[in-house]
This record gives structure tokens, C-alpha cells and sequence, in this order.
């Protein structure tokens, strides 16, 4: 699926938690964790579980970056 969206970053999905309407779904990033709060029917749809290799996709207004 073709995608626009620049900032895709390959990840490892480490632990999806559903609930009622949500799911929280933890993704690793080489060493860092990104987490996303997705409906629970997308992530249903996805078939999404602990092993799975994905995308995720940052869209957004704003991105922070921090200089240590």
C-alpha cells in the first residue's frame, strides 16, 4: 500500500492490550518504545499481536526533538 507519509519507522510489536473500544498497542523501535492508542476494530482488523513486524507512521502538526 502506497503511503505519503515520511516518517515510518519499522518496528516490532511488543504487547497489544484491548479494552472495550481501545487498544493499546506497544511497538519497539530498535531501542526505543513507541506506544499507540488505536481503535480496538483497526486493531482487530490488523490481526495485530505480540511478533508482528510493522510500520508506524507519525503524522503530526508537531514533533519535539531534545538535544542531551
Amino acid at each position: 500500500m502506497a503511503l505519503s507519509a515520511r516518517n515510518q519507522l519499522p518496528g516490532t510489536v511488543e504487547d497489544v492490550r484491548l479494552g472495550d473500544i481501545m487498544a493499546h498497542v506497544v511497538v519497539r523501535v530498535g531501542q526505543s518504545i513507541v506506544e499507540s492508542v488505536i481503535t480496538r476494530t483497526s486493531a482487530e482488523e490488523l490481526k495485530l499481536k505480540k511478533g508482528d513486524s510493522v510500520r508506524v507512521v507519525v503524522k503530526s502538526t508537531e514533533v519535539m526533538i531534545q538535544k542531551d
